[in-house]
């Protein structure tokens, strides 16, 4: 009955865009819908709209209200410009900058964002094509803007597509404005709200300059030039993975002064069909196998690469055996972090009032590197967001090192306030030659840090549950979590648990709760054992998954002890596992 009922109210969704306000194109794919047999595609396209979350708009591209199109992409940014123009009313000119990706449909999805934006009275500034989601950041920042949109889905497969909404500091949007954008774009209940007519006096287009002016500031975060100077022949492979940072990735290494820039010929083409890979996600080995082969073809030092988006950034460098190793996003984060910090101490450019940010999943490592350097650390979500939040409260008082995530983000400026492969990837280009002029391997440098500081080791695990039927065992699972939390995991007692729903941790032996210093709530699981192990639990905010993210500790005395402290470490994840029903 129930499923009777669902199928009613998805085709009366699907026949109101039947009506004239809809193209010809979109009518006709809603009709192929519902004349089709399995009524699975109908369901999927109507059975919800897809949602304004705090993230923007992500989804499969196609017709229907849970779908990336022309017209949810059109109702978000009307709503957008309606909370604008509410909120700035007092200014003589609202204006916004508007990026986006190589995807399908990336460009005319922009252009339709700054034709709405324009018919509102607000002038766009539109890239003249594809750009790393950093530089529309760092674009918001420069010229002043009061928000901002990219169209971009990261790292997703090739069906789908996303919509990020900025503020004015170029981050993306957090409290109070996330939840009020939200509002305004629910309020739109009709295509004849939307402005679909632009107005090509408020539409500016940008790009040569603005690339001269975010590289510009990206090179002055070297710290080591003499050093890369003295290493300028490092050979590194780059690939962008058929993505936008194919062009100023390359030319911002060269302004660090590295020469011997190796590419991937066949992924340097962009494309939204990602023609070379399964998914252009540089956190998979697959993404970076046709990188690894062109540097044991070269015997390169390094390779690197940039997802579609170029916000995050893989990383692959050599053993002690030679053998072409990938890095993970903790050990990217801790890389860069280390060097930051020990590089500004080498420099005599400690104040004392320095700090670096790390999510909550993100290593626990990194909080014994900044201890050990007296550096303050400040915990925040997932999410860069909140990285820039934490930027924003502290930019009058303190001095930010650089902050990161696990997930292959990392982010080493202020002048943009989302993760930057651009920088991050001069910088660990920087870092290796630094590590070298000390007569160290990258991955000696690696091996000194958990000598150093402690031995740990990450596991992150994603089970997908796509559609209706998949978010609500998402839920289900996590009740379950809440409800019977594990009394152990490998072998060790859990003695904290740490519930961001309702910002409590609880200590487990004696029964007392303490509230959490985070501006707001998330739903996230964290339990913490005796041994150190840390398990963190929640929901994707932008893809149908669960992700677990599992850390435990161990012990390395020398570098020796490497490979033993990595294959210890591995069976204990695989015991969490189990534990964890995973």
């Amino acid at each position: 009955m129930e499923n009777e009922q669902l199928l009613k109210s998805v085709k009366e969704k699907a026949l109101a865009w039947l009506t004239d306000q809809y193209d010809e194109a979109t009518r006709a794919e809603v009709k192929q819908m519902l004349e089709a047999e399995d009524p699975t595609p109908l369901i999927e396209a109507f059975y919800k709209d897809l949602e304004f979350g705090t993230g923007g708009l992500r989804g499969i591209m196609g017709a229907g209200t849970n779908r990336m199109n022309i017209y949810t992409v059109g109702a978000a940014t009307q709503g957008l410009a309606n909370y604008l123009k509410e909120t700035f009313k007092d200014l003589p000119q609202i204006s916004v900058a508007v990026g986006h990706d190589v995807r399908n449909n990336s460009r005319k999805f922009a252009e339709i964002v700054a034709n709405i934006f324009s018919a509102n009275g607000i002038k766009a500034y539109l890239f003249d094509s594809f750009r790393p989601t950093p530089e529309l950041s760092f674009a918001i920042r420069h010229l002043g803007c009061q928000s901002g949109v990219n169209i971009t889905a990261s790292h997703n497969p090739k069906e789908y597509n996303g919509y990020k909404a900025y503020w004015a500091d170029g981050a993306q949007i957090i409290a109070p404005h996330d939840v009020n954008i939200i509002n305004h774009v629910e309020r739109i209940k009709d295509v004849s709200e939307i402005k679909f007519n632009g107005n090509p006096d408020l539409i500016e287009i940008i790009g040569d300059k603005m690339d001269a002016d975010y590289l510009d500031a990206i090179k002055g975060l070297s710290l080591s030039p003499e050093i890369n100077k003295k290493y300028s022949d490092l050979k590194i492979v780059y690939t962008p993975i058929h993505g936008t940072g194919v062009e100023l990735v390359p030319r911002s290494l060269k302004n660090y002064g590295f020469t011997n820039i190796i590419h991937v010929p066949e992924q340097d083409i962009p494309s939204g069909d990602f023609p070379t890979v399964d998914s252009p996600n540089p956190e998979n080995a697959s993404a970076m196998a046709m990188a690894v082969a062109k540097a044991k073809e070269v015997g390169a030092d390094l390779v690197m690469a940039s997802d579609p988006d170029a916000d995050r950034i893989g990383c692959v460098i050599r053993d002690t055996n030679g053998e072409y190793v990938l890095v993970n996003g903790n050990q990217i984060v801790m890389i860069l972090l280390n060097y930051l910090m020990n590089r500004n101490a080498e420099l005599g450019k400690l104040t004392g009032k320095e700090y670096i940010v790390k999510t909550i999943v993100t290593t626990e490592t990194i909080k014994n590197i900044a201890d050990a350097n007296d550096i303050r650390m400040f915990d925040c979500y997932t999410g860069f967001k909140w990285i820039a939040s934490v930027i924003r409260d502290n930019e009058e008082t303190m001095r930010y090192l650089g902050g990161g995530e696990e997930s292959y983000g990392f982010l080493a400026e202020t002048f943009a306030r989302d993760k930057d492969s651009v920088s991050a990837i001069s910088l660990m280009a920087e870092c290796l030659a630094w590590a070298k002029d000390k007569g160290m391997s990258f991955m000696e440098m690696l091996q000194d840090i958990y000598v150093k500081y402690g031995f740990s080791r990450e596991c992150g695990i994603s089970v997908v549950r796509p559609g209706k039927t998949g978010a609500e065992e998402i839920q289900a699972m996590m009740k379950g979590f809440r409800e019977n939390p594990p009394k152990e995991l490998g072998g060790s007692k859990v003695t904290v648990i740490k519930d961001y729903a309702t910002l409590d941790e609880t200590c487990v032996e004696c029964g007392k709760v303490t509230k959490l210093d985070f501006p707001t709530t998330s739903n996230v699981l964290q339990y913490f054992t005796e041994d150190g192990t840390k398990v963190s639990v929640r929901p994707s905010g932008t893809e149908p998954k669960i992700k677990f993210y599992i850390e435990v500790r161990g012990k390395m005395a020398s570098r020796a002890d490497y490979h033993d402290a990595e294959a210890a470490a591995d069976a204990k994840i695989e015991i969490v596992k189990k534990d964890l029903g995973i």
